[in-house]
């Protein structure tokens, strides 16, 4: 069925709602528009679902969102597991309060247990509710840090981590597997509820996870002495962050947190920010302003899910506040609780310092100096989430602490994702504890590359739209993969990764082995003097991802090496 066919069977058959039916026909006469919509399925990815709000195959609506639902419940039912029952939670945006409801009803509906949250709760909390609960599943309504069109689906599993190969690969064949929209079992709130089916989570899980993140505190004295004159700005970006992230900085001793006011209550409309992505300076244009007028020493943000932190710190030199990459926050918080742990001798000896292979080669510095193991893994939390799972298991390794570029980490074991909610703690008690010492946290940074080099890192990215933009982002991947590539900017390149073909190439050498890695659509060049290349294709946006990093002598050095590694790049690329 071509998409006009499948645009036309949405508009006239009985399976579809009168408004979707509307909204549909109101686009009759912009073909381009009914191809974006349903020109593909949208598409159930191992990480679920995300895409625009709307009508369609292509949109995220409730017809998307019940079959993503009724093939997980086809697979919990195939598990054995429905007894256990799925944690449900959701954040902020357009239709996550409706898509979190009709997906524990659809649970219900096929004899599955919904454990929803009252009200719309963080990612990380949701994680932790999976393993505290014992659920089989978890399931959180977000599009995370996209523009406010966007909603999304994720899925954990029972270890509180988001599902991995080949759970993913199995979840999402069941999805396929749904043929019709009539398949989507229903049944009422008043009779989920009824036959005990539907069950309602309240403030007792805050209270439960506060606790957890409050006994992680390194130095409670500190935090309490010192939190009476740290000043603390932070924005929730109109998403869940607020929910619990003030309560747990004032449960701990800081005095003076400032919450933006007009970012303070959710809103999916996200009104003050054109998009709310903790990654992008322009959200903290309010932050900041709020900062100045009450001269606070760090400014936090957290994206709609709260499973991401975005910080800027004052430098007490220029009075300036300065910007922190997802690298230099979650390492910064590294630096501190691993430095700490020692000093208290409660550092595991079989500790891991767990990292992506697109995140700064500082982890490994780091990981070095205090011994620690130092895992690398594909990008993705999930992928560390994995390796903590297969550690307890194995009951060989100790967690101490994982992070991604993307301005996510998790500083311990009690959840599985990212935790924005414990970043935003776990910086706060650095930023007292520095403050202790007569340091900002801008001096603990520098002093951070003092210690280990100056490394710098970039992110950018080359979009293109639609139909013809996915060929190209599928053409350039392809030209990448088939050109042997020598040298990037200045420098050699000594290996060469592709990880979907399970290769690395020694460019010396020109010996191949294999990379150790699942299977990805990811190309890894690994350069002299401990600078390195990415590039993949983005899972849930139309653009192609480059990151790099470099290490320099100074600050100057490394961002003029990595100005030139990027221009590089870029032209090698397009």
């Amino acid at each position: 069925m071509n998409y006009l066919e499948e645009y036309q069977k949405w508009c006239t058959s009985p399976e579809f709602d009168k408004e979707t039916k509307k909204e549909l026909l109101a686009i009759k006469e912009d073909e381009k528009e009914i191809e974006d919509r349903f020109y593909k399925e949208l598409e159930f990815g191992t990480a679920g679902l995300r895409g625009v709000i709307g009508a369609g195959t292509n949109r995220m609506n409730q017809y998307t969102v019940g079959k993503a639902t009724q093939g997980l419940a086809n697979y919990i039912i195939e598990q054995g597991t429905q007894e256990k029952g799925v944690a449900i939670s959701y954040d902020s945006r357009k239709m996550s309060k409706e898509f979190s409801l009709q997906t524990a009803l659809i649970l219900c509906a096929n004899g599955i247990k919904a454990y929803l949250f009252e009200n719309l709760r963080p990612v990380p909390e949701l994680s932790f509710a999976v393993r505290e609960l014992g659920c089989t599943a978890g399931v959180m309504i977000t599009a995370s840090h996209n523009p406010p069109k966007y909603n999304g689906y994720k899925v954990y599993w029972d270890d509180g981590a988001q599902i991995v190969s080949p759970r993913d690969k199995d979840i999402i064949a069941k999805v396929r597997a749904v043929e019709s929209f009539s398949e989507i079992r229903q049944i009422t709130k008043e009779e989920a509820l009824q036959k005990g089916l539907l069950n309602i989570i309240g403030t007792e899980m805050d209270d439960k996870y506060l606790n957890i993140l409050k006994q992680a505190v390194l130095n409670p004295e500190i935090v309490k002495e010192e939190g009476k004159k740290l000043k603390v700005v932070y924005t929730p970006l109109h998403g869940t962050g607020n929910t619990i992230a003030e309560r747990l900085l004032k449960e701990i001793g800081l005095e003076n947190v400032y919450v933006v006011p007009e970012q303070k209550e959710p809103d999916g409309n996200f009104p003050t920010v054109d998009y709310p992505n903790p990654e992008d300076a322009k959200a903290f244009k309010l932050a900041l302003e709020l900062a100045k007028k009450v001269e606070a020493d760090v400014v936090l943000a957290t994206d709609p899910d709260a499973d991401r932190l975005g910080i800027f710190a004052k430098d007490s030199k220029t009075g300036e506040y300065m910007t922190y990459t997802g690298n230099m926050s979650a390492l910064l918080i590294a630096e501190y609780r691993i430095s700490q742990m020692q000093e208290k001798g409660i550092l595991p000896k079989d500790g891991m310092l767990i990292t992506t292979i697109v995140s700064s080669n500082l982890a490994k510095a780091i990981a070095g100096y205090y011994h620690l193991n130092c895992p690398e893994v594909l990008t993705g939390f999930k992928n560390i989430g994995a390796v903590m799972k297969k550690a307890e298991e194995n009951k060989d390794k100790t967690y101490v602490f994982g992070y991604e570029e993307s301005y996510g980490c998790l500083i311990g074991d009690y959840a599985r994702d990212k935790d924005g909610i414990a970043a935003v703690m776990a910086l706060c008690e650095a930023a007292c504890y520095y403050q202790s010492k007569n340091k900002t946290l801008w001096d603990a940074m520098n002093d951070i590359y003092e210690k280990y080099g100056y490394y710098k890192e970039a992110q950018p990215s080359i979009v293109r739209e639609g139909v013809q933009g996915a060929q190209e982002i599928k053409d350039m991947m392809t030209k990448m993969r088939n050109t042997e590539i020598e040298k990037i900017g200045d420098y050699k390149v000594l290996t060469f990764k592709d990880v979907e073909k399970d290769i690395v190439k020694d460019m010396k050498t020109g010996e191949i082995t294999k990379t150790g890695l699942p299977q990805s659509n990811v190309l890894y060049y690994e350069l002299e003097d401990d600078a390195w290349c990415c590039i993949r294709p983005s899972g849930t946006e139309p653009k192609i991802k480059l990151y790099m990093g470099v290490k320099g002598v100074s600050d100057e050095d490394a961002s003029k090496k990595l100005e030139d590694l990027k221009e590089a790049m870029l032209n090698i690329v397009q």
